[in-house]
């Protein structure tokens, strides 16, 4: 089960740098020109947990392996991408794969890197880039209206239903609300997810802001904080230049730099978290002398797709979980502990995964 999410935003505010240090390569190349990144570039991020530690280190694990979450760096937009301006197209093309977007915005000034916009104003980029991708959703729902209304008429129920949707949607994305932020019914919002608009997916704001104001922000990341808040969107404050910085370092080194920076971990620790929480996930571990895990599931997965995560015979076989809640697990100094002290649970197939649920699956192919 993997989950995707794209960063985003206007050229030259710093998506390929903070794509670089999140995945700790070179992977995209980061230059003071718009488009330098052409095709997106992805990697795989380790979602940080300080649970897995724990756990390892109380079931004796030989290793730990912590859930990841898929990134991808995507081509810079420009005014006029849902036309097709600079690589507008290629753009809109791999923001719709993904499943949530950190938008990157510029919160700092330098006379040294260009801004494709000719001055520093985020909440103008992030207007512009939501004006693009409504425009383009905006277009696709009408054309898709176009041939519903035909099979509406020949008496197609499902054409019926999308119609009636599309219908809801196209007045007030025309006034400029974004599909997330409609109000729709829960059917509806299932619907929705079928129509893959771009402005339905969850956004959070990432604010690069200069090295002086990582610690707390800057006028501009405020700004953003207060227009995010009223979207009902996050926001992260980063100094991608830093995060690059912290990348290069040894581990030691990194406890260093960031007490003398007044942090208590790399900024982009938060924004992966922020990440995983925007896309509604949760982690369950397994734990055993081979290795400690996290596992990712969509919150409100039951146990028998938990299973499926692991292996698909898990899933088909499925009889029963054994459950332990993390804090439980930790309490009772492990699984054998647990199960001594009455705090190890057998869960059947309707039994909805908890957020550190400690798991063995019991299944028969």
């Amino acid at each position: 089960m993997g989950f995707a999410c794209g960063i985003v935003g206007l050229p030259n505010v710093g998506k390929s740098t903070l794509f670089n240090a999140l995945t700790e390569s070179a992977a995209a190349e980061a230059a003071n020109y718009p488009f330098c990144t052409i095709e997106p570039n992805v990697g795989r991020v380790p979602v940080p947990d300080p649970r897995l530690e724990v756990l390892g280190r109380l079931a004796r694990s030989a290793c730990l392996v912590p859930t990841q979450l898929e990134v991808r760096d995507i081509a810079g937009l420009v005014r006029g991408a849902s036309r097709g301006e600079g690589l507008g197209n290629r753009f809109l093309a791999a923001i719709r794969e993904v499943d949530a977007v950190l938008h990157v915005l510029r919160c700092f000034e330098d006379g040294d890197v260009a801004h494709v916009e000719g001055s520093v104003d985020p909440l103008r980029d992030a207007e512009l880039v939501e004006t693009e991708l409504l425009l383009a959703d905006i277009e696709s729902l009408e054309r898709r209206r176009e041939g519903l209304i035909k099979r509406a008429r020949g008496g197609d129920r499902e054409a019926r239903a999308q119609l009636a949707l599309i219908e809801q949607l196209l007045p007030p994305m025309q006034q400029g609300v974004p599909a997330r932020a409609v109000p729709l019914a829960d059917e509806q919002r299932r619907q929705l997810r079928l129509l893959q608009l771009l402005t339905a997916k969850p956004v959070l704001y990432v604010c690069n802001v200069e090295e002086a104001a990582v610690a707390g922000g800057n006028a501009w990341s405020e700004r953003v904080a207060a227009m995010a808040a009223r979207q009902g969107a996050g926001t992260v404050v980063v100094s991608a230049a830093i995060e690059a910085e912290l990348a290069a370092l040894t581990p030691e080194e990194r406890r260093e730099y960031l007490e003398s920076l007044g942090l208590e971990e790399p900024g982009l620790h938060r924004v992966v978290r922020e990440g995983y929480r925007l896309l509604d996930l949760i982690t369950f571990f397994t734990a055993g002398p081979k290795e400690a895990r996290a596992w990712t599931v969509r919150r409100g997965t039951r146990a028998p797709q938990a299973a499926g995560v692991i292996h698909s015979d898990f899933e088909r076989g499925f009889i029963c979980a054994e459950v332990i809640a993390f804090d439980d697990y930790v309490a009772c100094g492990g699984e054998q502990g647990a199960k001594e002290a009455g705090r190890m649970r057998l869960e059947g197939r309707d039994y909805v995964i908890q957020d550190g649920d400690v798991c063995l699956f019991r299944f028969n192919v």
